[in-house]
């Protein structure tokens, strides 16, 4: 099964694992899975450490390299996901995970987040 991450356990999952919540860990572990990364996510890590954002402070350059470099498959950004986003109920503000929902419905992944709010959203996405 496919498994795209939502930024805060991708950064988690890069740099301060004990910070993952144990089923998260268990599902990244699984050689039975496949790991996906968006680069909405990256997109994210790169606006908010801008802002100087605590919880965002990795050089989205060498986040990128360490996924890659750690067997994660790398999602652009289609028209089709951007598309996607107006389809979605208005349950979260924030565009980088709505879009990272959006993603998960059209390619048909599943989308991991420990994000109570963005576990609302129908379709593929699970809460660990």
């Amino acid at each position: 099964m496919k498994l795209l991450l939502d930024t805060h356990l991708l950064l988690w999952a890069a740099g301060m694992p004990d910070r993952l919540p144990e089923a998260a860990r268990e599902l990244i572990e699984s050689p039975a899975h496949e790991l996906v990364f968006s680069a909405a996510s990256l997109w994210e890590v790169t606006i908010k450490a801008g802002l100087g954002r605590d919880d965002f402070r990795v050089d989205a350059r060498v986040l990128r390299r360490g996924l890659l470099d750690n067997g994660y498959t790398e999602l652009p950004i289609t028209s089709a996901h951007a598309v996607a986003v107006s389809g979605l109920p208005p349950l979260h503000r924030d565009p980088f995970d709505r879009l990272l929902v959006a993603q998960a419905l059209t390619e048909g992944i599943t989308l991991l987040t420990a994000d109570a709010l963005v576990a609302q959203y129908p379709g593929p996405v699970r809460r660990v």
